[in-house]
């Protein structure tokens, strides 16, 4: 298949010979004259690479860099500016919008192709990289396989701390919470599990025992992935190397902030916070109301506080409107409202 090269130029003479001379050496080129039409034909082609010039009715390089990059279609591809300006202002502007070369008119054949040809080269190598990226899924998927899922009744132990992980898990539908408990018969709240989460990858990945406690807090499918497995797809595919590599920083930030949240919030902002956090996971709704269904002892557990003093929480938030009550459900009736309430 012939590469494609879309030539946005409003001067016609530069437009038709350039696309002349590709078209003899074999590429398959298109060519708008001015800007808005130019965005377009990217849009609607996907060329391979795209010439344009600077200064132009409609809209100008600039615009045309611009939207382009906005558009995940077409962000990637390959973009050289061709102008008559040779100021260096200019040429820095275009290289720090992200265009990927310049040819000052005027440019003879041999600037042209190499100009092109480069650019396919550095394409070529970023799409060995964007194909792993895309077919992460499908490797992801591979993984899940090497498992077998289970049922697990609600408020069920998975694993429990300082047992060592024999297994990677996938929550394929119900909802999991992991939690430390203490001495005394308290509870803290790690973190939530929803559906389409992976869990209990940390001890794997550092090789110790489990630092937290996982049970169900509903009914839960579970895909069971043995640690070998795990760990060979690990070292062997870059793909679940950085899907695992993310979680573990979200993981680390995320519970950074819940630190922060229990050093120096009030227990009003981090009950509304839990809330929140709640919502965030396993709410359906994606208005500025939502329900959510969660026991009084597990969001007690999250805030790092007594069951008691959520209740006196929850009392307070429903005589402000915040929230009210229906069974075990909990109506947040204003998401916004809850994310900006004071200490």
């Amino acid at each position: 298949m012939n590469k494609k090269v879309l030539i946005i130029e409003d001067n016609d003479d530069i437009r038709e010979s350039t696309a002349e001379v590709l078209d003899l050496a074999g590429y398959e080129t298109f060519t708008a004259k001015h800007g808005k039409i130019g965005v377009d034909m990217a849009t609607k082609h996907l060329p391979d690479v795209i010439l344009c010039d600077i200064m132009m009715p409609e809209l100008d390089g600039y615009g045309v860099l611009y939207l382009l990059h906005k558009n995940p279609a077409t962000a990637n591809i390959p973009f050289i500016f061709i102008t008559a300006k040779t100021e260096r202002a200019d040429m820095r502007k275009g290289m720090e919008m992200g265009a990927d070369d310049y040819l000052t008119k005027p440019f003879d054949d041999v600037e042209l192709f190499k100009a092109i040809e480069s650019r396919f080269k550095k394409k070529q190598q970023l799409t060995g990289f964007s194909s792993s990226v895309a077919n992460t899924e499908a490797v992801m998927d591979d993984l899940r396989k090497k498992g077998k899922a289970k049922t697990i009744a609600n408020k069920q132990i998975i694993y429990v701390e300082g047992d060592e992980p024999t297994h990677l898990y996938y929550l394929i539908k119900g909802q999991v919470k992991t939690y430390k408990r203490f001495k005394d018969g308290r509870e803290l709240s790690s973190n939530l599990y929803h559906d389409g989460d992976f869990f209990g990858y940390e001890s794997l990945c550092s090789n110790e025992n489990y630092a937290d406690n996982a049970a169900t807090l509903l009914e839960s499918e579970i895909i069971h992935i043995p640690k070998s497995d795990f760990v060979d797809f690990l070292l062997n595919h870059q793909a679940v190397s950085k899907t695992f590599i993310n979680l573990l920083t979200h993981n680390v930030r995320d519970k950074g902030k819940q630190m922060l949240e229990l050093a120096y919030s009030s227990v009003r902002k981090r009950v509304a916070e839990a809330l929140l956090h709640v919502a965030d996971k396993f709410a359906t709704e994606t208005s500025d109301t939502c329900t959510i269904k969660i026991s009084r002892d597990d969001l007690a557990a999250l805030v790092g506080t007594a069951s008691e003093t959520v209740s006196r929480m929850l009392a307070d938030f429903k005589e402000e409107k915040l929230i009210d009550k229906t069974g075990n459900a909990i109506n947040i009736l204003s998401i916004e409202k809850l994310r900006n309430i004071k200490q």
